[in-house]
């Protein structure tokens, strides 16, 4: 029997996603609150594997068991044996040929940029921050050169074990809130530390150190080089995951908006 589950999380403490020898990350605290419901080890796949201080909204993800519980059980149970910055939203009994990583068509970020001269106290974990004022037109139509399908080697890490550099964008646009700015991403799937770095080269758009058609220029140089320094972790949430409508998965809306 296969077990989707929504999953939120506050990164902060955690050394990334994906299962750790020192057993800090957050998917060793999914898979040993899931065991104590199962009674036997378990071991979860997800849709998406954040980095260490990355949170998420709604992560996806999928386990295979032959213990039968009601699907209350994977939610409060499961929840009872967890850390509280970590919540399972929802579980659904899926098709054996689903997969929570392979099945899904698109994931979706966004990145919460606190703009002031001082950083925030109380969001330093929850946001990134800029000193100097940033432009939001600017950056939108720097964001729209972003759209579409490109070769994003200029926003690769040089550790990205991705076969190919090339992904589709659907959405990349920003909006202020206040001293917020809320940048959002939509592709079928992304390199490994592509967001940090086009919020980087957005921000360097915004403080007015170029124009909008830099985003441009860097793409066609695929050169990570000459790119802006990635952008810190704290601001990046994982929002939500796209799956064909024959899953039957749960819709779950989720957004920033609720933080600023």
């Amino acid at each position: 029997m296969k077990i989707a589950l929504g999953l939120s999380y506050d990164g902060t403490s955690f050394c990334g996603w994906q299962s750790q020898s020192s057993g800090q990350a957050v998917q060793d605290a999914l898979e040993l609150a899931i065991a104590a419901i199962a009674q036997h080890d378990i071991r979860v796949h997800a849709a998406g594997r954040t980095d260490t201080g990355v949170h998420a909204l709604n992560q996806v993800v999928h386990f295979e068991t032959n213990t039968h519980r009601p699907m209350t059980a994977w939610v409060r149970g499961v929840n009872a044996h967890l850390p509280k910055t970590v919540r399972v939203l929802w579980a659904h009994h899926v098709d054996d040929a689903f997969h929570a990583r392979f099945s899904a068509f698109s994931r979706s970020y966004q990145y919460l940029v606190y703009n002031a001269p001082v950083a925030s106290a109380l969001m330093a974990d929850k946001a990134g921050w800029f000193h100097l004022p940033l432009d939001e037109a600017l950056m939108a139509k720097a964001a729209s050169y972003l759209v579409g399908e490109h070769d994003f080697s200029a926003f690769r890490a040089s550790s990205c074990q991705a076969k190919s550099p090339v992904r589709e964008i659907q959405i990349a646009h920003v909006r202020q809130v206040g001293c917020y700015f809320i940048f959002n991403f939509s592709a079928n799937a992304f390199l490994h530390h592509q967001v940090r770095n086009m919020i980087g080269a957005l921000v360097y758009v915004g403080k007015g150190a170029n124009p909008p058609e830099y985003i441009q220029d860097l793409l066609q140089q695929k050169d990570r080089t000459l790119s802006p320094p990635t952008f810190s972790p704290n601001g990046l949430y994982l929002t939500g995951v796209g799956y064909d409508e024959k899953w039957g998965l749960p819709e779950h809306q989720s957004n920033l908006q609720v933080l600023v």
